[in-house]
């Protein structure tokens, strides 16, 4: 859960003659279904890089965006189903909740819709843009692309005035937060007439998924949380710290493995030679920007070397560049980590719309901070310091504060089936988070993966894991004896890529 700068998206194109037959043949081209408010028509999901196109269904359901003033002001939520294969699919689909917060359901799902082919021949995915992402009414706050380089608390409130001011005449933004999002949950599953749905969540969606669990338990037939946030947790004070033990665990499985220990000795070294010398001095950097290929010079330091660091330590795939950029940055070469810093801010900013973060966070996360608790120095003894944690505080002190459920943060009980999934090196939601969180749910099984991320939807052989739990809506047999065998992507020790 991170403050990124975000970017509106075009609008989907109509389908194109391939995606058009493809329609057809499904049986989807030229038809209409749902229930009142709610009417879906053949479309296509766009995958956020324009590398494919998945024909689905796509409808969008008006809804009070202040419910207690159902006269005011109506903001419309983008749905979009994917129909299973099967004619004679269940009844119960999987509804797809994506992270951030911030994420879109539907960018989000057309990522890695390969990873539901499984379950998608016999069941429904059902995707609901959350309000404030996506096709509902994005809370959108951009600015140019120095932003990425200005890092001072004055900066941060005026880019978070400038961004109030932008959504004024068109959201109340206080009222894009997890208890409203809920409720238009179980709206879109009413509106489409399913009775038992299973949940899918990634991240910030975790959240969610619990909330209506904790709301709507006759309608959950299963869940899967992936990369979870405890229903106790109030995130923030100790990000910096689980980043940094992420961060030590990469760069020691590097280490500790003969090939990239050759090429780069202890990474951890040239970690804390390149934290050090930054701390001292920011270096200046000229990279192509890679939004546009034109040069961008700014100054590389702290906050700078903190976003890269962090961003790169979500997944093992980015993680795997680590060692090889913090080698080059210890012989003061800062144009790698500058590049790869501009790409994973902008890929990351695209990907999230900062006004619904803020919305969130402001509401649910730092009021609830136990700030006499918090060590500052111990968090400034790492590579983010204390620089978000002051951050998310000033944009707090400006963003205004929606409704917040009164047991949001109190303990949850489930009988419901649940998946626990947790990578051993993720930044974000630690493994003890997920085994916090597994104490809700006497059904449930924790799956922690030794060297990935944050979320293991993309791991070798987790779609087949996923379709058999959902399928069973149990863990008792579940076989994932395949994910001992799930290895990170190996670390590259050059430009080329791994060592053969």
């Amino acid at each position: 859960m991170t403050p990124l700068q975000a970017r509106p998206k075009a609008a989907l194109p109509a389908p194109g003659p391939l995606v058009a037959g493809l329609l057809a043949l499904l049986g989807l081209a030229g038809t209409a279904c749902g229930a009142p408010g709610l009417t879906l028509a053949a479309c296509e999901l766009e995958h956020p890089l324009r590398l494919t196109v998945l024909p689905a269904q796509c409808g969008t359901l008006e809804v009070a965006e202040d419910p207690a003033r159902p006269a005011g002001r109506h903001i419309a939520l983008r749905v979009a189903r994917v129909p299973a294969v099967s004619r004679r699919a269940a009844p119960d689909p999987v509804f797809v909740l994506a992270g951030g917060p911030g994420a879109a359901a539907t960018s989000f799902y057309a990522s890695v819709a390969s990873v539901f082919a499984r379950i998608g021949r016999e069941r429904d995915v059902v995707l609901l843009d959350q309000r404030g992402t996506g096709g509902s009414n994005r809370l959108d706050c951009t600015d140019d692309a120095a932003s990425l380089t200005r890092t001072s608390l004055a900066d941060i409130a005026a880019g978070t005035q400038r961004c109030l001011a932008a959504l004024s005449s068109r959201a109340d933004v206080a009222l894009y937060t997890t208890a409203l999002a809920v409720a238009d949950l179980e709206r879109v599953r009413a509106a489409l007439g399913y009775g038992r749905i299973n949940l899918y969540a990634a991240s910030y969606g975790t959240r969610v998924a619990q909330q209506y669990l904790r709301r709507f338990p006759q309608h959950v037939r299963s869940v899967i949380l992936d990369g979870v946030v405890p229903v106790g947790a109030a995130l923030g004070p100790h990000v910096a710290l689980d980043a940094e033990r992420a961060l030590a665990d990469i760069l020691a499985r590097c280490a500790g493995q003969a090939p990239c220990r050759a090429a780069f000795g202890d990474p951890a070294v040239s970690y804390r030679a390149v934290h050090a010398a930054l701390a001292a001095r920011a270096a200046p950097v000229s990279v192509p920007d890679p939004a546009g290929g034109a040069r961008v010079s700014f100054e590389f330091g702290p906050e700078q070397l903190a976003g890269v660091l962090r961003l790169l330590s979500y997944t093992p795939e980015y993680a795997a560049l680590l060692p090889l950029l913090l080698d080059a940055g210890a012989h003061a070469d800062y144009a790698p980590l500058a590049a790869q810093f501009l790409l994973a801010e902008r890929a990351y900013g695209e990907a999230l719309a900062t006004g619904m973060h803020n919305s969130v966070v402001c509401a649910e996360d730092v009021p609830f901070w136990e700030t006499r608790a918090i060590d500052r120095a111990r968090l400034a003894a790492t590579y983010m310091g204390t620089a978000q944690l002051d951050g998310l505080a000033t944009v707090c002190r400006i963003w205004p504060h929606g409704p917040v459920d009164a047991d949001l943060h109190a303990p949850l009980t489930s009988t419901v089936p649940a998946l626990i999934l947790s990578g051993s090196d993720d930044p974000a939601t630690p493994p003890e988070f997920a085994r916090e969180a597994a104490r809700s749910f006497p059904h449930g099984l924790t799956l922690t993966l030794a060297g990935f991320g944050h979320g293991l939807l993309t791991a070798p052989c987790m779609d087949r894991v996923l379709a058999q739990f959902v399928a069973r809506a149990s863990v008792a047999a579940l076989d994932a004896s395949c994910t001992r065998r799930a290895v990170p992507l190996p670390f590259f020790t050059s430009v080329n890529g791994p060592p053969p």
